[in-house]
């Protein structure tokens, strides 16, 4: 168990081969990939340099797959990552996308905890409305481009709204005043 806990060390050689300290092999990108897929810390460093490459890595990975079809980022995301880098906002980016994704691995953690404990398990999950209006927000901006989502959320079969109006006027009130900020600066 102690074991998982601590990065599985991949050494960059000269050659720009990968290899698996753990398992004595060599390993391509997309084998890093599933490692992180199940779970796995990785951290890629330079055999000889000692340098950490783990980011340089792990954004050609996600470069690959969005290369490959397999887009996740809206292009508007990408656009404003971008931006970030030369407003001198970025400073707020990377906390922004660590506080969304955390926000994202509790609530899924919860709601699979309750699949378990409960029968109804929605009704159980204490804050579950907080929590429901928090990842709507989310996948509202991280799916805004995507096909089969409207301004409401997923595009949905009945009429029933995604969030109360409330609600949607303070997110777009929210989004408008980052975007002042940002163009500010």
């Amino acid at each position: 168990m102690a074991e998982t806990e601590k990065p599985l060390l991949i050494k960059r050689y000269a050659s720009r081969r990968l290899y698996n300290t753990e398992t004595s092999d060599y390993v391509t990108l997309e084998d890093i990939a599933g490692f992180i897929r199940q779970g796995r810390e990785v951290q890629i460093v330079d055999l000889k340099s000692g340098d950490d490459l783990t980011r340089q890595y792990l954004l050609q990975i996600v470069a690959e797959h969005e290369s490959k079809g397999e887009s996740v980022l809206p292009v508007d995301v990408l656009t404003d990552l971008v931006r970030s880098y030369t407003s001198g906002v970025q400073s707020i980016v990377p906390q922004f996308l660590a506080s969304s994704f955390e926000m994202l691995r509790e609530s899924q953690s919860k709601m699979m905890e309750n699949l378990t404990a409960f029968p109804n398990p929605m009704a159980a999950v204490p804050g579950f409305e907080a929590i429901r209006k928090q990842q709507e927000a989310f996948l509202k901006t991280m799916m805004g481009g995507m096909p089969g989502w409207n301004a409401s959320g997923p595009a949905r079969e009945d009429d029933t709204p995604a969030a109360a109006p409330d609600d949607i006027a303070d997110i777009k009130k929210q989004l408008a005043e980052l975007q002042k900020k940002l163009s500010k600066l």
